[in-house]
């Protein structure tokens, strides 16, 4: 036997037991995909960027519709915001710019939320389409952002500076809709 056939013999051999190990091309049982089984490492600010739009979406780009305000009953809204809503407004407000390790950095530590309701009012019911006759309920917050702000530069020359009573300041409204009238929502039907 020549060396050239050899050499792709063991070519051959390796790339066999190379891709047979795990849940690869030959040892797959089920539909088989080729080259793209292959994982594609995703980069962290890519996967960091798509898990945010996913919780904005899932948490914040909803109103939910609430059943219909029933006579006697409070009229005031109980779900304050989050720390964590008021933490991605804070950053979007005024991001924080990591900036270059050892060369320049800013980041806030021992963080505390005060949020305060400062207005809370039910406009007058109107028909929204493929919704039907709804009132619109307001929350407004000011919450308030107490953190201790500390900025690191490590070059021509290293220093730090600390700003320990820092504050920011951001409002959040909350919006949901109560359905009007009488409601049927079909969970009691009888068939």
């Amino acid at each position: 036997m020549s060396t050239k056939t050899l050499w792709g013999a063991a070519a051959m051999l390796a790339i066999v037991l190379l891709t047979n190990t795990g849940c690869f091309w030959i040892a797959e049982m089920g539909p088989n995909m080729g080259a793209f089984s292959i994982p594609i490492p995703v980069s962290p600010y890519f996967q960091r960027e798509q898990e945010e739009k996913f919780i904005t979406h899932e948490q914040y780009a909803k109103a939910p519709i609430l059943g219909p305000i029933l006579p006697g009953e409070p009229v005031v809204a109980v779900d304050t915001p989050s720390d964590q809503e008021v933490m991605v407004a804070l950053e979007k407000a005024r991001p924080i710019e990591g900036g270059i390790p050892l060369l320049w950095e800013r980041n806030r530590s021992n963080v505390r939320i005060v949020k305060d309701k400062i207005a809370d009012y039910i406009d007058q019911p109107r028909v929204y389409p493929l919704l039907g006759p709804a009132q619109l309920h307001h929350a407004h917050y000011k919450c308030t952002v107490y953190f201790v702000e500390t900025t690191r530069v490590g070059w021509p020359l290293p220093y730090t500076t600390t700003c320990p009573d820092a504050q920011e300041v951001v409002y959040i409204d909350h919006n949901h809709l109560h359905m009007v009238g009488n409601v049927n929502t079909g969970a009691s039907a009888n068939y």
